[in-house]
């Protein structure tokens, strides 16, 4: 099956929703509803319900404990219960804003590829997933990186005799009871699954880099300016991003203190090797554990997208705000500098803006 869209967005988390309210706004109609209409868009998800990655995040993630979920366009949040889990609390929210803004949305369906019909620079591109093929004059991206884990190799690591997993496989901290924990990561992550684990297992905290605490507030006019320009600035020169806090350093939140003051918070070097009991320390001693848990982030879900060649011989990608260098019928949003929740939202509406102004006469801006 092949139908078309002028627009298809693919991912309906945070950022993929943004743009589907502006797509809206500038009067593009639902390619479901209105598969003729000039302009029209679709949006194309994974998920089987509304929530996008927040569906998977572990149990005892309250809305409490999260760096905060800013508003939808157009659709402010209800108070909620801050010991509410925020797998519940944001999935709602999301399918709330749904219902309300009628948003052409397919699911589930994953996208395989997307790939160029034809060798024009403004012919359409083509994607390919599940439950058939879209043609489409853009693309806008907005699958995050949840479904991409990033677990590094380590010798020896297949012999071990107990169990590994990163942190999207994490559920419950009920699953560590009495065991020895090796958690290896120096990210928001990690300290949080250090603080919850630490109370039911004795947990041996490994990172590669001494972790950096950042001392003070964390202002979004201020400091959160900062490193969005330097977030920006590594996308525009097409160079690999870092991790989150490889540009925004660890806080003193309330469950990095709590860890500290229960003697938790205590790094260790990065082991050398694993082995079948446990792992091998810089130092030669062996640590026996039970469970290895890979708290070491996650890389950008672009892989569908290979098939259009938009990495340069670094491995990154050149942008253009939220454009792609190497096709500007392709905007990339709740990627770089929008991987916040406020960052995805305003990355929304600047995507429908630029291709908007790209595909004109063909649309014209409203």
């Amino acid at each position: 099956m092949s139908r078309r869209a002028t627009v298809v967005v693919i991912g309906a988390g945070q950022a993929g929703l943004s743009a589907g309210y502006h797509l809206n706004r500038r009067g593009f109609a639902s390619a479901l509803a209105e598969p003729g209409a000039d302009r029209s868009f679709v949006i194309l998800d994974a998920e089987d319900r509304p929530g996008g990655a927040w569906l998977h995040r572990w149990e005892s993630l309250t809305m409490a404990t999260v760096n905060g979920i800013f508003d939808l366009p157009g659709f402010r949040q209800t108070p909620v219960d801050p010991a509410a889990p925020a797998r519940q609390a944001v999935p709602a929210y999301f399918a709330a804003f749904e219902q309300q803004m009628r948003l052409p949305i397919l699911r589930p369906v994953t996208v395989t590829s997307a790939t160029r019909a034809d060798d024009e620079p403004d012919g359409e591109l083509l994607i390919d997933s599940d439950s058939g093929t879209w043609a489409a004059r853009a693309v806008i991206n907005a699958t995050g990186t949840w479904t991409n884990p990033t677990v590094p190799a380590y010798p020896g690591q297949e012999s071990f005799a107990g169990r590994q997993l990163h942190t999207k496989d994490y559920t419950s901290l009920d699953e560590f009871t009495g065991q020895r924990v090796a958690l290896v990561g120096g990210g928001i992550s990690a300290v949080q699954q250090l603080e919850e684990i630490s109370q039911v297992a004795e947990v041996f905290w490994y990172t590669r880099r001494e972790p950096i605490f950042r001392d003070g507030g964390f202002a979004p006019e201020v400091e959160g300016r900062d490193v969005i320009s330097k977030v920006t600035a590594d996308v525009e020169a097409g160079n690999l991003t870092g991790s989150v806090v490889s540009y925004t350093h660890l806080s003193w939140t309330p469950y990095a203190l709590a860890a500290k003051k229960r003697g938790a918070l205590v790094r260790r070097p990065m082991f050398t090797q694993i082995e079948p009991e446990g792992v091998r320390n810089a130092d030669g001693t062996l640590t026996p554990v039970d469970t290895i848990l890979w708290a070491t982030g996650f890389r950008a879900a672009l892989g569908h997208l290979d098939p259009l060649t938009l990495r340069n011989e670094r491995g990154g990608i050149e942008m253009r705000g939220t454009q792609v260098a190497a096709d500007p019928r392709v905007h990339l949003i709740g990627f770089g500098p929008s991987q916040s929740t406020v960052g995805a939202n305003r990355a929304g509406r600047d995507a429908v803006r630029s291709l908007t102004k790209h595909l004109h006469p063909a649309i014209v801006s409203s």
